[in-house]
């Protein structure tokens, strides 16, 4: 008789586990849908501008020379001398970086004729990072007095970006829950909670752009002007929020 009983307690046991199982996989689709039913699916993006406080300028010599030798050596002196006027102008050592070298054979060309070798051709160039956007005017026509017959792109930029992120980032929440709530309310919904939450973007340094486009006509104390207006720093972020009546 135990034997009986403590079998059929088993069963017993055993069935209710499953049609408890089964139950919840007979809720678990519902609710599943339900969810996805109620959920709202949202970006936005905060922005903020600031004032630059350094810019990023790219300047060159370039020399010719009857042999390859002198036109280096040309070069070499030159450069030299412009380097200088710029450690001069208050640019830190850190902050002045060769990043273009080049030596090129000059040939003319006649109808009928092969080429001829006429001398050769060599360019330096360097890219410096300016501080005091105050002096950068000075530091360009420093660097053109002494011997500089390229200017390059500049670029504007902030030093350190992390202030200006975080105020963008909460003008990005601000306007994302602010969407949020307004869609929900629309719906005849309020915000559950969060689900999902991701972020996009950031400051990014503004891309070189010709000097031309920053330089005036017009000269004012023996300077070149430099117009740095502000610079953008943008966050996006996305959310998924749940909604319930």
């Amino acid at each position: 008789m135990k034997s009986l009983f403590r079998a059929t307690a088993m069963s017993a046991l055993i069935l209710a586990g499953t049609a408890g199982a089964s139950a919840a996989l007979a809720q678990a689709p519902s609710a599943e849908a339900a969810f996805r039913a109620t959920t709202l699916n949202l970006s936005a993006q905060g922005e903020v501008r600031r004032a630059p406080d350094m810019a990023t300028i790219t300047l060159g010599v370039q020399t010719d020379g009857a042999t390859a030798a002198d036109a280096m050596r040309a070069n070499a002196a030159k450069m030299t001398q412009v380097i200088a006027s710029l450690k001069r102008a208050g640019i830190d050592a850190k902050d002045i970086q060769t990043s273009g070298l080049q030596l090129n054979p000059q040939y003319v060309y006649q109808e009928n004729l092969p080429p001829r070798l006429t001398g050769y051709q060599a360019t330096n160039q360097v890219t410096i990072v300016v501080r005091d956007l105050g002096k950068l005017g000075t530091v360009v026509d420093a660097s053109v007095n002494s011997g500089a017959t390229n200017v390059g792109g500049i670029s504007f930029g902030i030093d350190k970006a992390d202030a200006a992120e975080d105020a963008a980032r909460l003008e990005a929440v601000k306007a994302l829950q602010a969407k949020a709530d307004l869609y929900a309310k629309s719906l005849g919904y309020r915000v559950a909670r969060l689900v999902t939450f991701s972020e996009s973007g950031g400051y990014a340094p503004q891309p070189p752009m010709p000097m031309a486009s920053f330089a005036r006509a017009e000269m004012k104390d023996a300077s070149t002007p430099v117009e740095a207006g502000e610079l953008k720093v943008t966050i996006g972020v996305s959310a998924t929020y749940e909604l319930v009546k």
